[in-house]
């Protein structure tokens, strides 16, 4: 995926402060995922990539890192949120807010939610968003990640 699939006006974007920009598609989140992520991060912790001893946990197995699952959260931007019209670049400033609330079971399937909180366009054609994020676990009640992202642009 190369980027926003879609794009919008600064004023449409505008119009959609405090409501829902998208949801994600599903993403798998694999074993083999989990083992390249932890080979990648150097976090082999046993509850990732030891599926034989991660079954006597309370988790009843592997889990993907709450890292990796943040990771995702680019590839679900991409798919939900639009880009603004005229934007040269795009990028991730942070979190004025993470919380992992549920582990994400290997082999299941995570999306993301996201609503714009926040747009505000500043002097000098800049522009700072604040999204809403909630990462979804097919079938669980609650979510994998809530989050408050912030996210800048320059026109």
């Amino acid at each position: 995926m190369q980027g926003p699939l879609r794009t919008i006006s600064i004023d449409a974007l505008s119009a959609r402060v405090g409501g829902e920009l998208g949801i994600s598609e599903w993403f798998r989140i694999d074993q083999a995922m989990v083992d390249a992520f932890a080979d990648l991060t150097q976090d082999r912790y046993f509850i990732h990539i030891d599926p034989a001893r991660a079954a006597t946990t309370q988790f009843g197995g592997t889990i993907a890192h709450g890292f990796l699952t943040l990771s995702m959260l680019s590839a679900m931007a991409y798919q939900a949120c639009p880009a603004v019209e005229g934007t040269k670049t795009q990028v991730n400033y942070g979190f004025n807010r993470l919380r992992f609330v549920a582990p994400v079971p290997t082999g299941s399937r995570i999306r993301g939610r996201f609503v714009l909180k926040s747009l505000d366009v500043q002097p000098g054609q800049r522009w700072q968003v604040i999204y809403d994020v909630s990462v979804e676990v097919e079938g669980q009640p609650k979510p994998a990640l809530v989050a408050e992202w912030i996210g800048a642009g320059f026109l």
